[in-house]
């Protein structure tokens, strides 16, 4: 019997081919609400599906589901009740490591132009409004010889690290806030003396850059609250590459609006795709569409991913990046 793949998007032809050479691929015209895609799930007619941030697959879903295995075309996988699939049987992969790096990227391209008031800017040109240098003209922070404080210290962390430390940056690192372990120099490999690790309440009270790079857990929902907004430098400017639910996004808007921080770069959002009230007509920001990803050669190799995760767990294997491996049958 053919090996049958349900997509719930369609995602890069790199990913797609290799499903329809192993078996037979639906992709679905449009993204399914909630009802659709829990009926999909339900009939027995695709071994695996491929689905995407925006897949909400809960308990109710997953009681139904006639499924070998979910392969989430991202590293991230908080829309996927991963304890109720594991509890039915039904495998869960991810695309982690190839979007390091263009992730990083993303960070420290919010980090510089949030610093730089770079939208403000940008849209004072555009307006005609721009009528010659002047000496107090869209004066920005420094990065240079600043501190950048990273909550959390993986992959995608370490290459901001890297890339901050190019900029001349002082950074420090709290591995898994809020919890606190301490971190070898042999395990820093090749940070260690070039970066420091701090307590996570003394990161975010010595960051001018506070970045978040961690996942989200229920440790670290609101990880970034009213406190912590308080407890960070007036002219501090918070990243998020993350997830949004990280950081409580009301909160943020009334610490921006009411200068309690100096600014904010995000590329993630606690309701995504709805912004918090006020967040999008605020001038201290830098907003992004969540792009950490989005690299032509990234997305591709992402599909890739997704698609040997895929073949793997209709074939009822372990897949090459197993989020619940102890959900195969033995």
């Amino acid at each position: 019997m053919a090996l049958r793949f349900l997509v719930t998007e369609s995602i890069p032809e790199s990913g797609l081919q290799i499903m329809r050479d192993a078996g037979e691929l639906t992709v679905l015209p449009t993204a399914p609400n909630t009802a659709e895609l829990r009926a999909l799930c339900a009939s027995g007619d695709y071994d695996v599906l491929v689905s995407q941030l925006a897949d909400t697959i809960d308990t109710e879903l997953l009681a139904d589901a006639k499924l070998r295995g979910i392969s989430n075309y991202a590293v991230g996988f908080n829309n996927i009740d991963v304890a109720a699939a594991t509890a039915k049987g039904i495998l869960v992969a991810n695309t982690p490591g190839v979007l390091t790096d263009a992730t990083a990227d993303i960070a420290l391209l919010l980090l510089l132009g949030t610093a730089r008031r770079v939208v403000e800017a940008d849209a004072l040109v555009r307006a005609g409004e721009f009528i010659g240098w002047k000496p107090e003209l869209m004066i920005g922070s420094d990065v240079a010889g600043q501190v950048l404080g990273l909550a959390g210290f993986g992959r995608i962390a370490r290459a901001t690290a890297r890339r901050a430390l190019g900029f001349g940056m002082d950074v420090v690192f709290s591995p898994r806030p809020p919890a606190e372990r301490i971190v070898s120099d042999e395990e820093l490999g090749e940070f260690a003396g070039k970066v420091r690790q701090l307590p996570w309440q003394d990161v975010v009270a010595q960051s001018d850059y506070l970045s978040l790079h961690v996942p989200l857990t229920e440790d670290t929902r609101h990880l970034v609250d009213a406190s912590v907004l308080a407890a960070m430098k007036p002219g501090a400017i918070l990243i998020n590459t993350a997830r949004g639910p990280v950081v409580d996004e009301a909160a943020l808007v009334t610490a921006l609006r009411e200068g309690v921080i100096a600014g904010a770069g995000l590329d993630v959002y606690e309701n995504e795709p709805a912004l918090a009230p006020g967040l999008a007509e605020l001038p201290n920001t830098v907003l992004l569409p969540h792009i950490g990803s989005a690299t032509g050669p990234v997305r591709a190799k992402m599909a890739v991913l997704a698609a040997e995760n895929a073949i793997a767990m209709a074939k009822g294997e372990l897949p090459p990046h197993p989020v619940n491996p102890e959900a195969l049958p033995s």
